[in-house]
């Protein structure tokens, strides 16, 4: 019995395989539309591989290790044929790396080659996480009938283009990927990985920043120059930005997020999409992880197995509501009908003075202040992580609210539970002495002993902030009960640096900015500025 697979069905909480045997062919050909050769690896079960429903990951990270172990074993020993690609200019395939520019050509050529192959099988599967999601949403308009599902797991149709908004620049998450993709097939190790992670997080400081990747790799990132030189709305991007196609599609579509994770607007997005078309049975199921978690991965393996497998076999899965949420503070496991889910109401809670927060509009008072130095920038306490060795989801943010550069707005005690589950905002009427600035606002779960824990958050950015203005924020979605008890907090400040820019306060371009400049910040709270965060709300049962 192999001690692997053992660990790994115990691990990700899987059901007993039908076979521990398997057999891998390497190295096999797959040519693309313009000459190019990609390399891909099939696991089958020792005997009686052939005709099996095939599942296929197309991955930039390599065919064997993680991606071995933990994707495709697991398949391939409970009903699947696997096939594993490397992706254009990685691991052995020709052609250059372009990210996520040749995804849409290279999987619908891929997907060809695989329909003449004698030991395909008739249903098809396309499965994986992360970029391994972004691949299937590139294709999933136009796949051929033989494909019964997709199963595209923390990803998106627009993968990176949240990160790069234009007023909400996110650096931890961009930097670290380019430098990662940068030099994976030179690092050789994930002990490498993790030694190098300091020094990945001490380059997000480099002025300028254009110089940071040459700082970890000693020359550029192509990627990280171009997520400088071009923001979301940018023309450059056009080809990566798939959200146009999510509406055409018809395969059946499980989707797996978490609260925490890094494209979860965006594949919340996507699945909206899905449902508002009708034209593709589609489930969305999130969890409370972050990008990079074991939790995600099991369920997505879960809904490979229970509802893309049935498919490609022609059978019917197990029924199950279209969407399946983790509830946080309830800590239990709910289905809805949609997303968001009816019967939630918007409801806003005022900032007030002397640091509360009510459902009372604030009287008339001044503003609040404080001040906030790029060169010691507000620092970024879990939630939305990407990076090796940094903890994100749900942390004890009592040490990042005693720092000065934070301010606190509390509730009293609920005196009944409170549940939000949607799409969070925030109003913050807001000033600063320089004309550029951030506000970062992040609500949190204060319980009976004042451990405050964070629930969501956002950044804006702003242009003209040198003037009164009202600062729209986009938190990230939540499902969270607040119990009877408890308060609910909101944080106002300027930053959460890694995972977001710090600003300059220069209004010099993030690329070359090399000035830190401190500035001052009001954040006003009377009959003529409302500051407050709205939240879906259903009260008590």
């Amino acid at each position: 019995m192999s001690l692997a697979s053992l660990a790994l069905q115990r691990l990700l909480r899987l059901p007993p395989p039908r076979t521990r045997r398997l057999t891998v062919e390497r190295d096999r050909w797959v040519p693309m539309r313009d000459g190019t050769v990609l390399l891909a690896d099939r696991w089958t079960p020792a005997t009686g591989g052939d005709g099996l429903p095939t599942a296929l990951l197309r991955s930039p990270y390599g065919r064997t290790g993680m991606i071995a172990t933990q994707l495709a074993r697991p398949l391939a020993e409970r009903g699947y044929q696997v096939v594993v690609q490397s992706t254009r200019g990685t691991f052995g395939s020709g052609g250059d790396f372009d990210p996520l520019r040749r995804e849409r050509e290279d999987g619908l050529d891929t997907l060809d080659w695989l329909l003449e192959q004698p030991w395909c099988g008739d249903g098809i599967v396309l499965f994986g996480g992360s970029y391994l999601g972004y691949v299937q949403w590139a294709v999933a308009d136009a796949v051929p009938g033989r494909v019964r599902a997709i199963v595209p797991s923390v990803s998106e149709s627009a993968f990176t283009l949240e990160q790069l908004r234009g007023d909400g620049f996110s650096l931890e998450a961009p930097f670290g990927w380019g430098v990662q993709v940068a030099g994976q097939e030179r690092q050789g190790s994930r002990l490498g990985q993790l030694l190098g992670a300091g020094r990945v997080r001490r380059a997000m400081t480099t002025l300028p920043l254009a110089d940071a990747d040459k700082a970890v790799l000693g020359r550029p990132s192509s990627y990280f120059q171009n997520v400088l030189a071009h923001d979301a709305t940018s023309p450059f991007w056009q080809p990566v930005d798939h959200r146009d196609r999510v509406a055409a599609i018809t395969v059946p579509v499980s989707t797996v997020g978490g609260w925490y994770d890094i494209f979860l607007p965006g594949q919340l997005r996507d699945f909206q999409a899905l449902q508002k078309a009708g034209r593709a049975r589609a489930r969305l199921t999130v969890g409370p992880w972050s990008h990079v978690s074991m939790g995600a991965g099991a369920v997505s393996t879960a809904e490979a197995l229970d509802f893309a497998l049935p498919l490609a076999r022609g059978e019917e899965p197990a029924e199950r509501a279209a969407v399946r949420l983790y509830v946080m503070g309830e800590e239990r496991w709910r289905d809805f009908p949609s997303w968001p889910p009816p019967g939630y109401e918007p409801e806003r809670l005022y900032l007030r003075p002397a640091g509360t927060l009510s459902a009372e509009p604030a009287p008339p008072s001044a503003p609040d202040g404080y001040a906030y130095d790029p060169a010691d920038p507000t620092p970024a306490v879990g939630g939305v992580r990407m990076a090796v060795g940094v903890r994100a989801g749900r942390v004890d943010n009592r040490r990042l609210e005693s720092r000065k550069d934070v301010l606190t707005y509390t509730t009293g005690v609920l005196e009944e539970d409170t549940e939000v589950v949607g799409e969070v905002s925030a109003e913050i009427w807001f000033s600063s002495s320089l004309r550029c600035a951030d506000v970062f606002v992040r609500v949190c779960d204060v319980d009976e002993k004042g451990r405050s824990t964070n629930v969501c958050d956002g950044l804006v950015s702003l242009t003209r902030a040198d003037a009164v203005t009202r600062a729209e924020v986009r938190l990230w979605p939540t499902a969270y009960r607040f119990r009877r008890g408890h308060r609910i907090r909101v944080q106002v400040s300027s930053g959460a640096f890694p995972r977001y820019n710090r600003n300059p306060g220069s209004g010099e371009p993030r690329a070359t900015a090399t000035a830190l400049v401190p500035a001052d910040q009001l954040v006003f709270h009377d009959p003529d500025h409302p500051s407050s965060v709205i939240l879906p709300v259903r009260r008590g049962d």
